[in-house]
């Protein structure tokens, strides 16, 4: 596999989104130290693959580190995920730590492994990023994680909430950046393609059927084939919000809220 070479007018695309987005919410600065979290999935190797053309055009103005967990999935072979960051000159660590005989002891068959399997994966990420002093850990979500994500939380669990562009953990210890929140995932499965990333398939959670998240996107694909518009409509919901439009009583004071008297 020879190094990325060559932009396309895909890489273009998302260069520039990914460019903008860091400048719009200050995602990263001069001095930082990124660790990605490479799962070997499609939109991490292409926020990583991303990254390192931003950070060559910054002349290493910031430091890039890919940081892989191997969570003993049965049939991981991360063979050719280490061959192309070894390529690609990419300083990296695939670190062992068996989450997966933890989640099957805890999980009753067909239920879903996600919430537990994310809190063990956070757990480990974070404890890593601290111990090795990065400023800013870097997810690969885009635009249309975010905007399933929201109208899961709607629909499940009555909350207006979704993914932020920049994070500050519970701990107050570490920021968490999602650099690809402009991207669109057709977008970023045509670059994959094009580069041929040597994708990691999740065993773990793929071959759950029927789970939320895959039902709300095939929601919100129905609306946007009536009207492509709706796609970038939730998205850009999530930097408008009126709250006097809204019912939260933490927000707005309605038990105080009254006409001026007309009476001088």
């Amino acid at each position: 596999m020879q190094p990325i070479k060559n932009n396309t007018a895909i890489e273009k695309k998302l260069l520039h989104y990914t460019g903008k987005a860091i400048a719009d919410f200050n995602l990263i600065e001069s001095g930082d130290k990124v660790m990605v979290c490479l799962s070997g999935g499609k939109d991490s190797f292409t926020l990583l693959a991303l990254l390192r053309h931003l950070q060559k055009r910054a002349r290493n103005k910031f430091e890039l580190f890919s940081f892989t967990l191997n969570q003993m999935q049965p049939n991981w072979d991360d063979s050719r995920l280490k061959n192309w960051l070894i390529e690609q000159t990419i300083p990296h660590i695939i670190l062992n730590r068996d989450t997966y005989s933890i989640i099957k002891e805890k999980i009753p068959e067909g239920e879903t492994y996600c919430s537990l399997c994310s809190r063990l994966r956070r757990g480990i990420i974070y404890r890593y990023a601290q111990e090795q002093g990065f400023t800013k850990i870097a997810l690969g979500h885009h635009r249309d994680d975010l905007i399933t994500s929201l109208l899961m939380s709607i629909l499940y669990n009555g909350q207006i909430r979704s993914m932020p562009p920049k994070l500050l953990s519970d701990t107050k210890k570490h920021l968490v950046i999602r650099p690809l929140v402009y991207c669109q995932e057709h977008d970023i499965m045509t670059y994959a393609q094009q580069k041929q990333f040597p994708i990691i398939p999740c065993n773990l959670c793929g071959s759950q059927k029927n789970l939320a998240r895959q039902k709300t996107k095939a929601l919100i694909d129905v609306l946007a084939q009536e009207n492509p518009k709706i796609p970038s409509n939730i998205l850009h919901a999530l930097s408008d919000v009126h709250p006097s439009q809204l019912m939260d009583r933490t927000l707005w004071d309605f038990k105080s809220l009254a006409c001026k008297s007309l009476l001088t």
